[in-house]
């Protein structure tokens, strides 16, 4: 298998999807809708819709959905949570994915609004797009739902500011926030394919299990990489978490500690990937890539 090719194909088949479901930036309110694909099509990894549709090529099933509306509501969800992160009332950030901000490029109410727009195209998508199938629909509109509310994706991103202000950060703490602000939409996304394949419940909560640990490792690694790499690397502003105060596994756990964990939560990932059916190898490969980048 080559990797980076079949990377690709599905990122190219992730910004098409995208591209097509969004509404054009000339339509109005233009500047509205200009901000929201200015946060689309940005680029980044397209970690999220990628999980989505390699999940659900693993299951042969008759009937089985296209995953790629799916896939963009997924990643819709991601940029709004990205776009209001960035936001001078949480973490104000200047840089993200190598560019100016939304709030930066447009101004802070247009990101606002923007991302407010993509959380609920996201779910103007799914009804939509599985139209012809309720139940699938009513799956996934819960499936990210769930892991965008207030007890996983928001919770987590609450906490995590509240532990900026805090004098100490326990490890439980800190594993509530990553849990929840970055793993619960990983894990979401695989399941998410599991659900559009209509894969047993069973093997689904094994993709959910899968996603989580693997999101676990995603995040340690961003908390590495933010204080050991450099901003024209990241693509978004370095060094920012120690200075925010930021409770993170390297501040909490150390350096290589923090490494340790994440490699721990990569393996754990990875072979719980490769018990699934089908031909998991491109899955697996992304799980030990994703522990093994830098940026």
């Amino acid at each position: 298998m080559d990797f980076a090719e079949e990377l690709k194909l599905r990122v190219s088949r992730v910004e098409d999807g995208i591209d097509r479901l969004l509404p054009p930036a000339s339509e109005p309110s233009t500047r509205l809708h200009a901000a929201m694909r200015y946060s689309m099509q940005a680029g980044g990894k397209r970690l999220r819709p990628v999980l989505v549709l390699a999940a659900s090529e693993l299951f042969d099933a008759p009937g089985a959905a296209d995953p790629l509306p799916a896939a963009v509501a997924v990643e819709c969800v991601h940029t709004y949570s990205l776009v209001h992160d960035d936001l001078p009332c949480m973490d104000d950030d200047s840089l993200r994915r190598g560019r100016p901000t939304a709030h930066k490029a447009f101004d802070e109410a247009t990101a606002l609004l923007a991302g407010d727009a993509l959380l609920t195209l996201a779910f103007e998508i799914l009804p939509r797009a599985y139209s012809g199938s309720p139940a699938l629909a009513a799956a996934l509109v819960a499936e990210l739902a769930g892991a965008a509310g207030s007890r996983r994706l928001i919770a987590g991103q609450m906490e995590d500011l509240i532990a900026e202000r805090s004098a100490a950060s326990t490890p439980d703490g800190l594993r509530f926030i990553h849990e929840n602000k970055t793993a619960a939409m990983i894990a979401a996304a695989l399941a998410m394919g599991g659900i559009c394949a209509d894969a047993p419940d069973f093997l689904v909560e094994a993709l959910r299990a899968a996603g989580g640990q693997l999101g676990l490792a995603f995040q340690i690694v961003d908390d590495i990489l933010d204080a050991t790499s450099d901003t024209a690397t990241l693509g978004k502003t370095a060094g920012k978490d120690a200075k925010a105060g930021k409770a993170t596994y390297v501040s909490v756990h150390g350096l290589d500690a923090a490494r340790r964990i994440a490699r721990e939560r990569s393996e754990s990932a990875v072979a719980i990937l490769r018990r699934l059916p089908g031909d998991t190898a491109f899955l697996a490969a992304l799980a030990e890539g994703l522990a093994k980048r830098t940026h």
